[in-house]
């Protein structure tokens, strides 16, 4: 997988994920397990047009940055939701509901999903 087939995939599932989040009753997904808040279905939104956008018109190197901001971020936003624990703010920084280890694992796996399509594995001496 390069980066163009994963802003184009990734942006697909932001996009579904977004509208599912306002369709579904109280964006319920699994019920308390995942559920989205209305900043998060927003958030996923946005970075879906941003992503399938740059999917069909950013270069190559362009489309490489992104997918390694978005490994970056979801990293953090992985790795932050254990961190606090069940005690995080509701809709974190306004975007990411933090609340479900699910949500947590879901971010973790954007983060390896992102890096491993950047090549970000070559940056750290992985094969």
């Amino acid at each position: 997988m390069n980066p163009k087939q994963f802003l184009t995939w990734g942006g697909v599932v932001l996009l579904v994920l977004g509208a599912l989040g306002y369709v579904l009753p109280g964006g319920q997904i699994l019920g308390d397990s995942w559920y989205l808040t209305p900043g998060e279905n927003v958030a996923h939104l946005v970075l879906g047009v941003v992503a399938v956008g740059a999917a069909y018109m950013a270069d190559a190197k362009t489309q490489k940055l992104l997918t390694q901001v978005v490994a970056v971020v979801a990293l953090f936003f992985g790795l932050y939701g254990f961190v606090v624990g069940g005690n995080p703010p509701l809709n974190t920084f306004g975007l990411a509901n933090l609340e479900t280890p699910l949500d947590h694992i879901l971010h973790l796996v954007g983060a390896a999903w992102a890096g491993y399509a950047s090549g970000m594995q070559k940056l750290l001496g992985m094969k």
